[in-house]
């Protein structure tokens, strides 16, 4: 029952948030505008020293991964704003559940990483980029995208309520993402890194989810890329997926209890 009212609202939720959305589509730009330019620089100002058209169909995945990480600073900045803007207390006024309160946000903003995605393989396609696995692959690869993105989202929500103010969520919310995003196996094999950060690499999620899309659109590495080993090189599909569960697993009860602090106060 409790489970079920938690969905509700967080439908609800996720309505209202889709709704504005819709109303100021010039929140989509950074969603829009900061993957293209990963994709154009990465596949043309480094692209060349790295394998030239072979690392276009390599970075892909990394710019996917990548991006749905960006991607989690929306929901912290958003969530942070309606707390800064005393929405959120009014929903606490209500008889609402407070999962749901939350979940409504971290699910609302699947649409932007759904529009990322989407930006992402036509800005691929566009560069030379083609997938050459099956329908049903490509299928799985993407819902394993989204599921990646919902995790992170909860990471954001976090952020959000713990800062309180969109100026904090803003820079705490982009502050980790760089060291996770770029001390992993997105852009280059993670054997290639330095000693010392080579074992960080190949557990990061990020590496996962990078190798599991490249994996599931049939896209291999250039020729000079040093085979990255390890269980999680071996099994990135399962080692995603697995990561996703626990982020969720650990941070969504955090991100609920942190709610329910904020409403004693």
């Amino acid at each position: 029952m409790r489970a079920l009212r938690a969905l509700g609202d967080g439908g609800v939720i996720a309505r209202r948030n889709l709704i504005g959305l819709r109303r100021t589509p010039g929140a989509l730009v950074t969603g829009i505008a900061q993957p293209i330019l990963f994709v154009l620089i990465l596949a043309f100002v480094f692209g060349g020293a790295l394998g030239g058209d072979q690392y276009r169909e390599f970075l892909i995945g990394g710019i996917l991964a990548q991006t749905l990480t960006f991607n989690s600073s929306f929901t912290a900045v958003y969530l942070a704003k309606d707390l800064q803007s005393g929405l959120i207390d009014r929903f606490r006024a209500l008889p609402m559940s407070r999962v749901g309160v939350i979940l409504g946000r971290t699910v609302s903003d699947l649409a932007t990483s759904a529009i990322s995605v989407l930006v992402i393989l036509v800005c691929g396609l566009a560069i030379g980029w083609r997938p050459t696995s099956g329908i049903g692959s490509i299928l799985l690869t993407c819902a394993l995208l989204m599921l990646f993105a919902f995790a992170v989202s909860w990471v954001g929500a976090l952020i959000a309520l713990t800062a309180r103010s969109v100026e904090v969520a803003q820079s705490v919310g982009l502050l980790w993402l760089f060291p996770v995003c770029f001390v992993s196996g997105a852009f280059v094999s993670a054997d290639m890194l330095p000693s010392a950060l080579q074992a960080v690499a190949r557990w990061n999620p990020v590496t996962a989810v990078a190798t599991a899309a490249r994996e599931g659109f049939g896209n291999s590495a250039p020729a000079g890329f040093v085979a990255p080993g390890g269980w999680p090189a071996e099994h990135p599909a399962l080692y995603a997926t697995l990561c996703c569960v626990a982020l969720i697993a650990v941070f969504a009860p955090l991100a609920v209890v942190r709610y329910r602090s904020i409403g004693r106060r």
